[in-house]
């Protein structure tokens, strides 16, 4: 039983690694869950001191069920949410380094660089969700596998490349044919 619990964590992490790599785009909420599950197993350790397998795996899809739910019901709120607040922060930012008069009127600045910003993530979603799909996908595989330091950066590169060169393509593929 041990056994092949301690041996799931690995393959559940290399097939959600593969499916997220090549089709994270299209599967968003997926691609969120297996970031909770990524995140439940890494931060199991640091919360339960020395937990078992079973537990870090129940842990870990607990994690990225409730992220594929809040992904599910919650998509367009939650890329709009948080384009406002870093479009914002942004703002504040720029304004005291740059533009000292402006720094004065912080709400106004936030207000106008929130709206930019999540109408800006709103417009480039898809374009950073296979960028960071393909990471995820990527970090995923090569995790589990084990290889020297400059073998398993090379192997994420090339999974990191695989992922952005079938992701776009699918995207290309779905606006041509739409258009």
């Amino acid at each position: 039983m041990f056994a092949f619990v301690n041996l799931s964590i690995p393959i559940l992490s290399v097939l959600l690694g593969a499916v997220i790599l090549l089709f994270g785009r299209k599967l968003f909420w997926l691609c969120v869950a297996a970031v909770g599950f990524a995140t439940g197993v890494e931060i199991a350790p640091h919360l339960i001191r020395e937990p078992s397998t079973l537990l870090a795996l129940t842990f870990a899809l607990v994690l990225g069920f409730l992220g594929a739910i809040l992904a599910l019901g919650l998509q367009k709120l939650a890329i709009a949410i948080t384009g406002f607040l870093a479009g914002g922060k942004l703002a504040l930012a720029i304004a005291a380094a740059f533009f000292v008069q402006l720094a004065s009127h912080p709400g106004i600045t936030f207000l106008v660089g929130g709206i930019i910003g999540a109408l800006l993530l709103l417009i480039v979603f898809d374009w950073a969700l296979i960028v960071l799909s393909s990471v995820v996908g990527a970090h995923l595989i090569q995790s589990v596998i084990t290889l020297p330091p400059s073998g398993g950066a090379i192997l994420f590169i090339v999974l990191v490349a695989i992922g952005l060169v079938v992701q776009v393509t699918t995207l290309r593929g779905r606006r041509t044919t739409v258009a």
